[in-house]
């Protein structure tokens, strides 16, 4: 399985929140199968946005796309890390 780890800081939850649920048919589009959106504890603008994916090339292609780089702006997206990983294992204990 191929993963796409996203941490970062929003001006507004809600402003982002809307923006990120209307442009969910085109991460469906790109390769986005699956997704879990987290915030931090004790800061409900640090979000963290966990995706798998079909492919890391997908999953790089769109989140580097100009146009995904507006959304972001327009989102309120301050500074995002992109971690891209392959699962090795999963377990449940």
């Amino acid at each position: 399985m191929k993963y796409v780890l996203i941490i970062h800081q929003v001006k507004d939850y809600q402003v982002w929140k809307k923006i990120f649920d209307h442009a969910s048919s085109i991460r469906k589009q790109a390769g986005e199968i699956s997704y879990q959106v987290l915030k931090y504890e004790k800061d409900a603008n640090k979000i963290v946005h966990f995706s798998q994916w079909n492919s890391l090339d997908n999953a790089r292609q769109f989140f580097e796309s100009p146009k995904l780089v507006q959304i972001r702006i327009e989102a309120g997206v301050k500074s995002p890390d992109f971690i891209y990983l392959e699962e090795i294992e999963k377990g449940i204990l």
